[in-house]
């Protein structure tokens, strides 16, 4: 059994308008997720270095960041990060060119957890829904094109508000949806923006909103997760 997460961070940036990386990761202990999918982990302007520095994630995370290594001091890729357990074998890893009128991307990893292989994929969605499923269509041929296929979980901030339609519709003929519940906004969560999906190889055994007092205040969005099981 695996357990993933997703979690929009905000680039640290609380509800209390303030960056506090530390707290971000001790919402993420709280969750207790084997792999975590972060978007806005860069920060936006300049160098885009990342928001939890790799001291701090050393130091204080069982995690390791999967090593996209697009620029030299970010986490990730147009904000989006894979973090791993440390003694996870990170097997193969890729970016996703995504269509958009603004630099979107998502990023994809093959990782061997406990003997168990899955393969990750993170996103942030455009704002636009026919953007959105555009880059709904790019991901999906992506994961179709790779010579290798492994049970796969895909995750991020869809920033999609519709219940069944739009992009939602489009990953639904291949995955099948957690049922997380509403993460956004993190003080009163109305929207599930935030999501989780599997292949159909693979079993949702449970899943939901990580609603703390930490998390309450450390991003306008809440963590979701889900574990997971092989059928």
């Amino acid at each position: 059994m695996i357990k993933v997460a997703s979690y929009n961070m905000r680039k640290a940036i609380g509800t209390d308008r303030r960056r506090r990386p530390e707290r971000t990761l001790h919402v993420l202990s709280e969750v207790g997720a084997d792999i975590v999918a972060l978007q806005e982990a860069d920060r936006r302007f300049g160098a885009r270095n990342a928001v939890i520095t790799p001291h701090l994630l050393d130091e204080h995370s069982p995690w390791k960041a999967v090593p996209f290594e697009v620029r030299a001091n970010s986490m990730g890729w147009h904000g989006n990060a894979l973090l791993v357990p440390k003694d996870a074998q990170i097997v193969d890893f890729e970016l996703i060119h995504l269509p958009a009128l603004e630099p979107r991307g998502a990023v994809m990893a093959d990782i061997r957890v406990r003997g168990t292989m899955i393969r990750v994929v993170g996103m942030h969605l455009d704002l636009s829904g026919l953007w959105r499923r555009r880059q709904a269509h790019a991901i999906m041929a992506h994961i179709a094109a790779s010579t290798t296929q492994y049970p796969t979980v895909l995750m991020g901030d869809l920033n999609e508000w519709s219940a069944a339609s739009g992009c939602l519709r489009d990953f639904g003929r291949e995955f099948r949806y957690a049922d997380t519940g509403a993460s956004y906004h993190a003080r009163r969560p109305v929207g599930r923006l935030d999501r989780i999906m599997v292949s159909h190889d693979l079993r949702v055994s449970d899943s939901g909103v990580h609603r703390s007092a930490a998390a309450v205040t450390a991003s306008d969005h809440l963590p979701v997760w889900a574990t997971l099981d092989s059928r």
